[in-house]
C-alpha cells in the first residue's frame, strides 16, 4: 500500500511536478543529515533518473558559455525537486518543512557571466510556488564557479526548519 500523500506533494502535483526518486550519492557522503529539528542537506544537481535506473544530467555546462539563463533555471529546479525528495527520504513527510532557512548554490559561470541570482530562482521560485512566502522564502547565496562536478550548471545545499514531531 503506498503512502498516504501530504499536503506539499499534492501541491506539487497541482503545480505539475512530481517528486523524482532520490538521487543516489556520488561520494562518500550523506545526502542529508537531521539534528534536532535542523535537516542539513547535500549539494545536490539537477539529475534526472533515466530508464537504466541511473542518476543522469539532462542539462550540462557553463551558463553565459553554451547555456542560456533559461536552461540553467530549469536545471535549478531540477536540483529543488531532488533536494525535495532527498528529504522525504530522510524526513518522510514534507509536510514536517517549517521553512527553507538558507540556500548556498554555485553556479558553472563562464568568464563574463553576471547572472547566476537568475539561474537560481529555478530552485527559490519552486520553493515559494509549493510552501508560500512564510515557509519558502529564504536566504541564499548565489555563488560563482569556473567548473563543477558532472559539468553541473548548478549545485546547492540547503539548511530546513522542520516542525516538531
Amino acid at each position: 500500500m503506498a503512502a498516504a500523500k501530504g499536503a506539499v506533494e499534492e501541491k506539487l502535483e497541482a503545480l505539475g511536478l512530481k517528486l523524482p526518486p532520490a538521487p543516489r550519492p556520488i561520494g562518500n557522503y550523506l545526502p542529508a543529515v537531521q539534528v534536532g529539528n535542523i535537516l542539513y542537506v547535500s549539494g545536490t544537481l539537477g539529475t534526472v533518473r533515466d530508464e537504466n535506473d541511473q542518476d543522469i544530467m539532462p542539462i550540462k555546462g557553463k551558463l553565459g558559455g553554451e547555456l542560456t539563463i533559461k536552461q540553467g533555471y530549469q536545471s535549478a529546479k531540477l536540483m529543488a525537486l531532488n533536494h525535495l525528495a532527498l528529504m522525504k527520504k530522510v524526513i518522510g513527510d514534507l509536510d514536517r518543512i517549517e521553512r527553507i532557512v538558507k540556500m548556498v548554490g554555485y553556479v558553472n559561470s563562464a568568464p563574463g557571466f553576471t547572472e547566476a541570482h537568475l539561474v537560481l530562482n529555478g530552485a527559490s521560485d519552486l520553493y515559494v510556488d509549493l510552501l508560500g512566502e512564510e515557509r519558502g522564502k529564504h536566504a541564499r547565496a548565489a555563488l560563482f564557479q569556473n567548473e563543477l562536478g558532472l559539468d553541473a550548471p548548478v549545485e546547492a545545499e540547503m539548511t530546513v526548519l522542520l516542525k516538531s514531531e
